[in-house]
């Protein structure tokens, strides 16, 4: 079996308490079945060029770690990749800035992953690129003479060619993703923004009739692979920490008042200050909930030494404090916000002791919280999920309440209809999302692609369409 290589901005060595983002998830359950080597940061910086990759052993995983150049790490972070892509592609176009030395340490850093990677390739390799961090690493790969096949996923939204068209190098983007054979997304609508992309920038004739783009004289593949969760797991994880000191402190505050829950990282994206305000609505349009239900956020710290995230954390701690200082009573607040880390298994016996979870982002590639909230819940006794209709996760979770994040009234409404909701309704939605988790599961994800990059080695082979994982 020809060996996988995962590549990602960040490498995530297991730890217990780790809560990880889906990125890490999603490429640590592939590296766990299939063995391998997962390359990149190692989360530090050092003056000058770093060293050869320091190599970590774990299990049947290989981690192979390299620091990045301390004058390189802010513009290209900090700058490029969160200053410039991440607002661009979840459409927060006015918050986009752009600077040509940003842009140059973006270069740079792919290509000091390209020279430390290369050394540690086998002709049979099939290496696996993760997210907006890395656009660039193929070209890069492609230019010192490796042809290993190359695949690239992206776990964020790809904006439409009218919103892309806002960054200056947004053809350079384009670009340097044909340079990959295999170029997967979460969504269908993903992918038709990039197509809209390729089509401006490439030309029409480079979208082949079945699917496939033409650059170069290549063939590159485009498929929909959404990323999904460990659906057993979490299961196991909600019903065990029940017994946890923790969970059982976070039922036993809330002194039998219904909980609804949203958990979210501190982030512009996640909307977190309109569902405050939607949850204000709903205390203002039902007094009657007042001192029986409560509304639990958790939201750990994001990129804290950005100036954007720190005035988000600044204005929901304005709002809560303003909310729960007009609603309060002496033995009620109706707003818990924590800013804090908690392990998975704990935030899973968060999700499962909650009647509703709230998911309600601008903009999401996907969302993992929003199938953890489904996979988490008592079939028995389900609760119900609010959510975005911005989230990848809504192309799936058809029978969610789905609500714009904007529209305070609409999702306030959601929440009142959860908590009102019969208890054979509920079991009937939970139901059929639950199936869907199954079919979409986190196992289904990773294989699916990597069958599609292997393919990718065999060019007179086209692997067959699967349903969820449309590979043109």
């Amino acid at each position: 079996m020809t060996r996988l290589v995962a590549v990602s901005n960040r490498v995530t060595v297991p730890r217990r308490v780790t809560v990880a983002g889906g990125l890490a998830v999603g490429v640590l359950a592939a590296m766990k079945s299939r063995g391998g080597l997962w390359f990149g940061w190692s989360g530090e910086t050092t003056d000058g060029q770093p060293g050869p990759p320091v190599l970590t052993n774990r299990q049947n995983v290989t981690f192979a770690t390299i620091p990045l150049p301390a004058e390189d790490h802010e513009p290209y972070y900090g700058g490029f990749c969160n200053g410039s892509l991440w607002p661009l592609f979840h459409y927060f176009v006015g918050s986009m800035q752009y600077s040509d030395v940003h842009f140059a340490a973006y270069g740079r850093v792919n290509r000091l992953f390209a020279e430390r990677l290369a050394p540690l390739l086998l002709d049979d390799d099939l290496v696996w690129v993760h997210d907006y961090h890395l656009i660039p690493l193929a070209a890069e790969l492609r230019r010192m003479g490796l042809r290993q096949p190359l695949g690239f996923f992206l776990h964020i939204p790809f904006p439409h060619v009218e919103a892309l068209r806002a960054l200056p190098v947004h053809a350079e983007i384009v670009r340097d993703l044909v340079q990959y054979d295999l170029v997967g997304f979460q969504t269908a609508r993903d992918l038709e923004c990039f197509r809209s992309a390729v089509a401006e920038v490439l030309g029409p004739a480079a979208l082949r009739p079945d699917g496939s783009i033409q650059s170069d004289g290549r063939r590159v593949r485009v498929g929909v692979f959404p990323i999904g969760v460990d659906v057993d797991e979490i299961q196991r994880e909600s019903r065990l920490s029940l017994s946890s000191e923790t969970v059982r402190r976070m039922c036993d505050g809330l002194l039998g008042r219904r909980c609804i829950i949203g958990v979210d990282r501190l982030d512009y994206s996640k909307g977190l200050v309109d569902r405050f305000l939607a949850y204000e609505r709903y205390m203002e349009t039902c007094p009657d909930s007042h001192n029986r239900v409560t509304f639990l956020q958790i939201a750990p710290l994001s990129r804290a030494d950005l100036r954007t995230y720190a005035e988000i954390r600044r204005s929901l701690e304005q709002t809560a404090g303003r909310i729960n200082g007009r609603f309060a009573e002496t033995d009620w607040t109706p707003i818990r916000y924590l800013n804090r880390n908690y392990s998975h298994e704990v935030l899973m016996g968060f999700l499962r002791t909650a009647e509703v979870g709230v998911v309600t982002p601008m903009r999401d590639g996907m969302n993992l919280v929003a199938k953890e909230f489904i996979a988490a819940q008592d079939p028995e006794n389900p609760g119900v999920l609010v959510l975005s209709t911005l989230a990848g996760a809504a192309e799936e979770l058809s029978s969610a309440l789905l609500v714009n994040p904007r529209d305070t009234r609409g999702v306030a409404e959601a929440i009142q209809r959860a908590l009102a909701m019969p208890l054979e309704e509920r079991r009937a939605r939970h139901g059929e999302q639950l199936a869907v988790l199954r079919h979409n599961d986190i196992h289904a994800w990773h294989s699916r692609f990597i069958d599609a990059l292997q393919a990718c080695a065999r060019p007179a082979i086209v692997a067959p369409p699967r349903l969820q994982a449309n590979v043109r």
